[in-house]
């Protein structure tokens, strides 16, 4: 029988020999899936032994893993602001940088429930819902949010996720070409919409071009078409109200392009761009005048 270390280590090392980055690491969180233990446990007790059809599976998901398939898509779960959401290949699998939306999403919604409002909120392609639903949790007082996505695949991950962390009847899921669905107008507007560019595919790491759904990832030439209409039926569909915001996650080349097409948009508008932990620009802000 094999123990919890031998199967860590001779796991790792298929995992380097397959040039795979945080082998160890991969191997660990592989491993914690088949034997339902979490790291620290995994530490406490390597001298357990594997039965064989944890063996199997295990063996199994490092093979896929060898073959590039992502770790989330393996186990089935990702973590996202502190929360575990179900994923699969229907939807992009949860990235840290967009933390960096929830937070600055929260702070204009809290801003706006302090001033005795009760914001509107919006996200339009929505994929897993991790970031409505990360909203609805950090804060209760907000009865609800839309949460958009063109894909019948992608709201029914979301919808999982939804009944995971008990917000089904906060999050309200709409199957539409981005703003269409939306039955209201909106104070505050997310969106991280695909914005890869068909010029950057050769750039791109095969477990991100192999297994994620292009439907997320790409957006024309230059990553720029779906942000492009986005922000344009938000200034003509009057779905955005008067005041309001639009939250983008971008491209870190985009941001110059998208300022100069929303005060082509919105002659008033104030556009600020926010650097992921990276050094990047990640974040762009537009606040519409009241």
């Amino acid at each position: 029988m094999t123990t919890y270390q031998e199967a860590w280590g001779q796991g790792a090392r298929l995992l380097a020999q397959a040039d795979l980055q945080g082998s160890r690491l991969d191997a660990q969180v592989l491993l914690g899936s088949v034997v339902g233990m979490d790291r620290s446990r995994l530490l406490a007790y390597p001298e357990q032994t594997l039965t064989s059809e944890q063996e199997q599976n295990y063996w199994s998901f490092i093979q896929r893993r060898c073959e590039h398939e992502p770790v989330a898509y393996i186990v089935g779960h990702k973590e996202f602001y502190g929360l575990d959401f179900s994923v699969d290949q229907r939807v992009l699998i949860p990235r840290p940088e967009t933390e960096l939306l929830v937070e600055e999403a929260l702070s204009e919604i809290r801003q706006r429930i302090v001033q005795g409002q009760r914001p509107v909120v919006a996200d339009v392609g929505t994929g897993s819902g991790a970031i409505p639903i990360s909203i609805a949790l950090e804060e209760p007082r907000l009865p609800y949010l839309y949460a958009c996505d063109i894909s019948a695949d992608a709201l029914a991950v979301a919808r999982e996720n939804c009944k995971r962390h008990h917000v089904t009847g906060r999050i309200r899921l709409l199957e539409g070409d981005l703003l269409a669905p939306i039955p209201e107008p909106v104070d505050v507007l997310l969106a991280n919409l695909p914005y890869v560019g068909q010029n950057e595919i050769d750039e791109m790491r095969s477990d991100v071009l192999d297994y994620e759904p292009h439907l997320a990832l790409f957006s024309g030439p230059h990553g720029l078409d779906l942000l492009y209409r986005l922000c344009k039926e938000a200034a003509t569909s009057g779905t955005l109200k008067s005041g309001g915001i639009i939250l983008l996650e971008i491209g870190y080349q985009q941001c110059a392009a998208l300022t100069k097409m929303l005060h082509q948009l919105w002659p008033q508008v104030t556009v600020d761009c926010q650097k992921d932990y990276a050094g990047w620009d990640r974040l762009l802000r537009v606040s519409l005048p009241s």
